[in-house]
């Protein structure tokens, strides 16, 4: 019972996870459609929030044995 729980933790936490980087993505454009002239900033910003993001995501992958 404890590592389906697991696994239902793990899943809760990768469609948290993709969900968290569709919303960064979004924003980034909305940002990028509104100052075209910062699209390097808003985009090194984008790519780390979302490796942030994704980390975790992994990290719970790898946490459930």
């Amino acid at each position: 019972m404890e590592g389906t729980l697991n696994l239902v933790g793990a899943g809760l936490v990768v469609i948290g996870a993709g969900i968290g980087i569709g919303r960064i993505g979004g924003s980034a454009m909305d940002a990028i459609a509104r100052q075209p002239e910062a699209t390097g900033k808003i985009q090194t910003a984008m790519l780390i929030a979302a490796a942030l993001i994704e980390g975790i995501g992994f990290a719970a992958l790898f946490a459930v044995k």
